[in-house]
């Protein structure tokens, strides 16, 4: 039997429920995706993705958002004092160019220049001994987990404090306060730091250098003891790896090792030309 009811216009079939109510049912159990709805779906995720990926960064705001007031105050005091290094440092420069360009007495001023420039590049490339205030910072290993990044990460440390001369010590005896024979090696740009691997310490220079070990730095002893006692920095990761890292100023300190300079191969001396 079929019947038509005539209110709401719906077609019932045999006393079933309307043939348009069981064709929305049927829709809505097997849909039929269309182009337009997958685009809006994977712009749906990206921005549900998004938003969880910024609310995880705004939670995790890094070891700042951890540390004491006290350490803040350090770190601060660590950036006003390297701002105020470069200040010095421009100051410093531009009155050199002022003096090499005006003024009568030019050449004895681009001599005294000269010769300053030979000395410090000398100290930077290990081939003078250096003498001044500093910093001896040594670093034990009773587990022999020190590796040589962490030395590495140390020595980027204390240059980006100011360091200008460093020598680094192994085999350091705590009782004497001293280095074992052939254990100490002047530190330069060019410097390697590799693992020993299985026969222990770290190789510098292709010297193998063996725990404790001991940084002899020359540069402004509060701003490059600051620098390795920001939380999460060089006290505290040697601290993770079972070592310590004790850090004592001092007024003056010697960066006596030497670095002997390769001979070239290839290049000579050129001959003076004649006018």
């Amino acid at each position: 039997m079929t019947g038509a009811s005539e209110g709401d216009g719906a077609v019932v079939d045999g006393g079933g429920p309307p043939v348009r109510w069981r064709r929305a049912l049927r829709n809505a159990l097997h849909p039929r995706l269309r182009r337009v709805d997958v685009a809006v779906a994977v712009l749906l995720g990206l921005l549900g993705f998004a938003a969880a990926v910024q609310v995880r960064s705004t939670r995790d705001e890094g070891v700042l958002a951890s540390a004491r007031q006290e350490d803040l105050v350090q770190i601060l005091d660590d950036l006003t004092s390297r701002s105020a290094r470069l200040r010095q440092e421009v100051t410093t420069l531009t009155t050199t160019r002022e003096r090499l360009t005006t003024g009568s007495g030019r050449d004895e001023a681009a001599v005294a220049e000269a010769r300053r420039r030979a000395q410090v590049l000398g100290i930077l490339a290990g081939t003078v001994a250096a003498r001044g205030p500093g910093v001896l910072v040594t670093i034990s290993d009773p587990d022999h987990k020190i590796t040589a990044d962490v030395l590495l990460d140390a020595l980027e440390e204390m240059r980006d404090a100011g360091a200008e001369a460093v020598q680094l010590e192994g085999s350091v005896d705590p009782a004497s306060n001293t280095a074992a024979p052939g254990q100490t090696v002047r530190v330069v740009a060019g410097t390697a730091f590799v693992d020993a691997g299985d026969r222990g310490g770290v190789e510098i220079d292709g010297r193998l250098l063996l725990p404790s070990y001991r940084f002899v730095v020359i540069g402004d002893p509060a701003t490059i003891s600051a620098a390795l006692a920001i939380p999460g920095g060089v006290i505290d990761n040697v601290g993770q790896r079972g070592g310590r890292a004790a850090v004592v100023r001092r007024e003056s300190v010697l960066v006596g090792a030497l670095r002997a300079l390769d001979r070239p191969r290839y290049a000579r001396p050129a001959d003076t030309p004649s006018r």
